[in-house]
């Protein structure tokens, strides 16, 4: 026993000597291993956190040759948008970071545009043995069944770019939905008159369970609602979301309404903004989502007003080191780490970094 003692590292002596537990106590708890009580777990955690204590991952790593696996299931990116380009980089970039720890990150796509193909990946990752999950929740009821066999086989997960309420996830990373909906009302108060109209639009084809744009849509509402401002509200849901069918249904709605102002609540706000330039319509003002060269290139050119973004790369490579933190290194991990909700423009672009 003495010789344990002798040969732990200061960090963990003190952190023991503090919570007034052995060692081998704090060194579960590092590890992340059963046979602790939750309240003594919480005190060496908080302990640890105090400390800022950093623990020889490399040496513990070879000592005990274990070799964590995290499943990525994210959106592919396509010909309508290259948003999850970002998200992609971030994880890569935190995956090689933690390489060397015995963490292994496998990353499967699905396509945005068919529930299916989510459905397929979240099996194939079920069949597996992976210890943590990171995932975008875009279809909630695809969501949900893979959220309750994760709870069953007791895999922690963590939610990326939009959450779902009530769940017991191990964090959400990601923007406030309702708040960034709620700033693009902000944004679009200014750039309005009194009995102006504005349109919502939402460009995707399982609208039904793309929640996280009717969450957008419903803090946009509430703006409105709360400051009493006399301007009217249209929305359209655009299931088909290629050029044509998009140019089809906007050039509808503009000819039976007098639209000042045109809030998209994805990033495929550029697809708009095609439409807009080439019908001539660059009076009407344009707001949407996401850092993209695409949409960049209506930003230059006055066609889209404002973008709002919401740091893409950082929540991928965040969404990995929220589990790393978790499994491999047993340090407490937020519940919800939300993301800056930053204003581009045609002024500013050229320094933002995603």
């Amino acid at each position: 026993m003495k010789k344990t003692v002798e040969s732990a590292p200061a960090g963990v002596k003190e952190i023991a000597r503090r919570a007034n537990v052995s060692i081998g106590t704090v060194d579960r708890v590092l590890n992340n291993r059963t046979g602790v009580a939750a309240k003594t777990r919480e005190r060496v955690l908080e302990i640890i956190k105090e400390l800022d204590y950093q623990p020889n991952l490399m040496a513990r790593r070879l000592a005990s040759r274990r070799t964590w696996k995290f499943a990525v299931l994210i959106p592919s990116t396509s010909s309508e948008t290259g948003y999850w380009n970002a998200p992609l980089a971030g994880i890569r970039q935190a995956a090689a970071e933690i390489r060397d720890f015995g963490a292994q990150v496998e990353v499967f796509l699905f396509d945005q545009n068919d529930k299916q193909t989510f459905t397929a990946n979240a099996n194939s990752i079920l069949k597996q043995q992976f210890d943590g999950v990171l995932f975008a929740p875009m279809f909630e009821e695809e969501s949900l069944k893979l959220i309750k066999k994760c709870n069953t086989k007791q895999i922690p997960y963590v939610f990326i770019n939009s959450d779902i309420e009530g769940q017991e996830r191990l964090s959400y990373i990601g923007p406030d939905l309702y708040q960034s909906g709620h700033l693009a009302a902000h944004l679009v108060n200014y750039l309005l008159q009194d009995q102006q109209e504005v349109l919502i639009v939402n460009i995707s084809k399982e609208m039904d369970l793309h929640h996280h744009l009717l969450k957008k849509e419903e803090g946009f509402r509430a703006y409105f609602r709360n400051n009493k401002r006399p301007v009217k509200l249209n929305k359209t849901d655009i299931r088909q979301t290629d050029y044509h069918s998009v140019k089809t249904k906007l050039s509808k709605l503009l000819r039976e309404n007098n639209i000042d102002v045109i809030f998209v609540t994805n990033s495929r706000v550029h697809t708009v903004a095609r439409f807009l330039e080439e019908s001539g319509d660059v009076n009407i003002r344009l707001i949407g989502y996401d850092f993209l060269a695409e949409n960049i290139a209506f930003l230059e050119k006055s066609v889209i007003d404002f973008l709002i973004c919401q740091k893409p790369q950082e929540q991928g490579h965040k969404g990995v080191m929220a589990l790393y933190n978790y499994l491999v290194q047993g340090l407490p991990v937020e519940d919800a780490q939300h993301m800056p909700i930053d204003i581009v423009t045609r002024e500013n672009y050229r320094n933002y970094r995603n």
